[in-house]
C-alpha cells in the first residue's frame, strides 16, 4: 500500500510535471515604443488543473512589460499561439525576454531571448 501511495504521490507531483516551451516569437513594432508579440506555446495541458496559463515579457533585466493571460486550458490545440498587443518598450531597447507560466507550477525559470525588429 505504501508503494501505491508512494507512486501516486510522484505521478502526481508539479515539479515532474513539463515546463511550457516557447517555440515561436513574433514580434511587431505597431508604434513607436509599442509592439505587439505573438507566442507559440506547446504544452501537454491535461485539464484545469495543469494547463499553461500565461506568458509574460520582460526586459533584460527581468521588470515586466506586458503579460497575457490564458484563462483555459488548450488540450487538443498544441502547439497553440496567443498575442499581446500593445506591449511598451522603450527607445534604444534592443532585446526582451518572454517567459511561459504553468498552472500549477509557476513561471519557467528560463526565458527566451527575442531581437526587436
Amino acid at each position: 500500500m505504501k508503494k501505491l501511495v508512494l507512486a501516486l504521490l510522484i505521478a502526481a507531483s508539479p515539479a515532474l510535471a513539463e515546463d511550457p516551451v516557447i517555440e515561436d516569437v513574433a514580434v511587431t513594432r505597431t508604434a513607436p515604443e509599442t509592439y505587439r508579440f505573438s507566442v507559440t506555446i506547446r504544452h501537454p495541458d491535461t485539464g484545469w488543473d495543469h494547463y499553461a496559463d500565461g506568458w509574460r515579457v520582460l526586459d533584460m533585466n527581468g521588470n515586466e512589460l506586458g503579460m497575457r493571460v490564458l484563462f483555459h486550458p488548450h488540450v487538443d490545440e498544441q502547439p497553440f499561439t496567443r498575442s499581446l498587443d500593445g506591449v511598451k518598450i522603450p527607445a534604444g531597447t534592443g532585446q526582451v525576454q518572454v517567459q511561459a507560466r504553468d498552472l500549477p507550477a509557476g513561471w519557467n525559470e528560463g526565458t527566451v531571448i527575442v531581437d526587436l525588429p
